[in-house]
Parts: C-alpha cells; structure tokens; sequence
C-alpha cells in the first residue's frame, strides 16, 4: 500500500472541501487515514481461501454453522463503511471440516476491501465451496450501510440482506430454510 501517496490525497481532500490541513486538529490526520486504510483494506492483496487451510476429519457429516460474525466493511461507490453480521452454513464433504475460527477469519479477510455487499457474500460462499469442496454452503450477510444512512435516500436503521448458495442449497428448500431458521432463532 503506498502511503505516502494516502497521505497526500488526504491532504489534498481536506484542501479541496476548505479545510487547512496544517491546523492542530488536523495536521496528523492524513498519517492517521494512511495507517486506517491499511488496517480496513488489509484483505486486499490476500487470498481469502488460504484462510481454510486448516482441515480435520472428523465424523461429522451435518451442516456446520456459525453466526453473528461481526464484520466491517467498505463500499465501494462512497468509500463509506457498512457492517453487520455474517451467517455462515455448509455442509461438509467426506466429514472433513475447518476450524471454526476460520470461517470467521474468511468473513474478516473479504470484508477489508473496498466493495458492494453483493460480491462479498458470493466471495465468501465460493470461497467455502470450491476450497473445502463442500457439499452445499449458504451466507446470508445482514448489513447496513452508511451510504444510505448519512447521504442520499439517507434511511438510517434500513438494513440489507443478501444470500449466497451453492451446492445442495440451491436444490433443497428444507436445508435452506433450516439456516434461514437459525439466523432467525432469539436467544433467551
């Protein structure tokens, strides 16, 4: 990542809508937005299925799920974030099986790129399908947006959802409802 040249589009930035990048307040922050963009586009130049790389065996041939995976991102028409939950299901081949961990550290490593919500659910599905050559996957990403939020239609509390399915769950309507059920399910 070239920061330098992060810093001086900053600059740049803050000139352009008015502002004096030398004042106190501002003086470090285009270090400060250079070192920002590195940590929340860190999944830019890595590959995200070598975050599978950690398989077992295991006599277990049912679904594996995990929710609530928290996540942030950022799009890519505003260069605003959005953020919400990952919902990641699939069903394995041969019983074999990632760590959980994983399956988080695969939501983590697609969301730090600038995108649409739409390609990082699908990312993260073929991801699951073609490394661990599963059975069936489904994601269903919940998200909001603050380009929504803050400018134009500006909704705030308006949330997306998007799904991605491969496998199986393009095919059997009762394993997708029963993810669809789970990411539902309150917790008492």
């Amino acid at each position: 990542m070239d920061v330098a040249k992060i810093e001086a589009a900053v600059r740049m930035i803050l000139e352009a809508v008015g502002e004096d990048p030398d004042r106190e307040g501002l003086v470090d922050t285009p270090a400060r937005v250079a070192r920002m963009y590195q940590e929340i586009f860190g999944g830019l130049h890595k590959d995200e299925r070598a975050e599978l790389s950690a398989r077992f065996h295991v006599e277990h041939g049912e679904m594996v799920f995990v929710r609530d995976i928290p996540f942030y991102s950022m799009c890519e028409h505003h260069l605003l974030p959005f953020f919400g939950t990952a919902h990641v299901a699939y069903l394995p081949h041969d019983n074999v099986v990632t760590g959980l961990s994983k399956l988080a550290r695969l939501v983590d490593t697609v969301a730090k790129r600038p995108q649409v919500q739409e390609r990082m659910t699908n990312v993260i599905a073929d991801a699951l399908a073609e490394e661990l050559s599963a059975e069936g996957v489904m994601v269903v990403i919940d998200a909001e947006h603050l380009c929504m939020n803050m400018r134009g239609i500006k909704k705030p509390g308006s949330r997306t959802m998007t799904v991605a399915v491969r496998g199986r769950y393009e095919t059997d309507l009762r394993l997708r409802e029963e993810v669809l059920q789970l990411v539902r399910y309150e917790r008492k």
